[in-house]
């Protein structure tokens, strides 16, 4: 039998779960982030946390649900009677990336699993306008779509232990960059001196679900120098409105 979406039921005793149907493409995204703006607006007495996947959005309360029932019989309601059609309003960041040998640590492994020169890779990877589809497993963590199915590549079979912070990797049919040090199983490819997530800013991920990315290839030297700006508050990441 057919499921029906979406599907929503209580998760825990604080959060309630949105599923859609499971697509991943960005129709689908557009519509998932407009219930998403409409819960937050209607919801916002309550002070909710909603956070988005692919097809799926948690909705988090700040304290114990009381009749959560009667909760999820509203968002029914207000799911049904919500009227999707617009395309969400988005930026298109601009972000540097160093490819050299010295960040690009599975370049050679990707080069020789799928029969590509290196500054193929590069003009592969950089060629797409990438959709922030969500973040997660770290804070800052950009899941993109998007990426060339050339350069698709399992993820590493015995993770590393230690990612750098900016690390560019790609995992599977994702690409996505590592906002802090940790340990990781993507192939990585180069290295952003970019800063996604920081507490102390407001937001603290300036870079929302819907937007988009395009990559740019830095060499080394203008790498260290944009490092640089950055640390001295210098630098200008380049983003305009994003009119697909």
């Amino acid at each position: 039998m057919k499921q029906k979406y979406p599907q929503i039921k209580p998760m825990g005793d604080r959060a309630i779960l949105i599923d859609f149907e499971p697509e991943i493409n960005e129709k689908s995204l557009n519509k998932l982030l407009s219930f998403k703006e409409i819960i937050e607006k209607e919801l916002i007495e309550d002070k909710v946390e909603v956070i988005n996947t692919y097809h799926s959005l948690l909705i988090v309360y700040v304290s114990t649900i009381e009749k959560s029932y009667d909760k999820v019989f509203a968002l029914k309601e207000l799911v049904s009677k919500a009227n999707i059609g617009k395309n969400i309003n988005s930026q298109i960041f601009h972000i540097p990336v160093c490819y050299d040998e010295e960040f690009g640590l599975d370049l050679e492994l990707i080069s020789m699993e799928n029969n590509l020169k290196i500054p193929d890779i590069i003009q592969l990877h950089t060629t797409p306008i990438y959709t922030v589809y969500f973040t997660g497993f770290l804070p800052g963590f950009l899941y993109l779509g998007g990426l060339d199915e050339k350069l698709q590549i399992s993820r590493k079979s015995s993770p590393r232990m230690k990612v750098e912070k900016g690390a560019v990797g790609i995992g599977e049919k994702q690409t996505g960059i590592y906002p802090k040090t940790s340990p990781g199983g993507w192939q990585i490819i180069g290295n952003s001196p970019m800063t996604f997530f920081d507490k102390n800013r407001n937001p603290p991920c300036i870079i929302s679900s819907g937007d988009k990315i395009k990559f740019y290839s830095v060499s080394k030297s203008q790498y260290f120098q944009i490092s640089e700006e950055i640390k001295a508050n210098n630098f200008q990441l380049k983003s305009e409105k994003y009119h697909g």
